[in-house]
């Protein structure tokens, strides 16, 4: 394990909830992945994200759902496609990606504390 974070590490991560309003296949990219814009509300409103979870989600099964995102790390290209957020998951027991959601539905843009 790496030294440990402090909390104003943590402080420094806006992670926040959205609610995915489009979901598209992207085959562009190296990995199967599927892109989505996620609504976080307000004034934040709706980011891009490209995201390697096609093992368990289509497209169309994510709309309406809500997720957890890092806000604030770089914008990143992917195959022509600029993701501004990273949408935040675990490894299931293969190692392929389970998106992280609240249990509860919650207004969008919440930041995770």
């Amino acid at each position: 394990m790496d030294s440990p974070a402090t909390t104003e590490d943590f402080d420094r991560l806006d992670i926040r909830v959205g609610t995915v309003v489009d979901a598209q296949p992207f085959p562009e990219a190296r990995k199967p992945s599927i892109r989505l814009w996620v609504d976080f509300g307000g004034t934040l409103g709706v980011k891009r994200s490209s995201a390697q979870i096609t093992v368990h989600y289509a497209p169309d099964r994510l709309i309406g759902r809500q997720v957890m995102a890092v806000m604030n790390f770089a914008p990143r290209r992917i195959a022509g496609f600029e993701s501004e957020v990273l949408v935040l998951g675990v490894p299931d027991e293969n190692g392929a990606v389970v998106l992280l959601k609240p249990d509860l539905r919650v207004p969008d843009g919440g930041k995770m504390f």
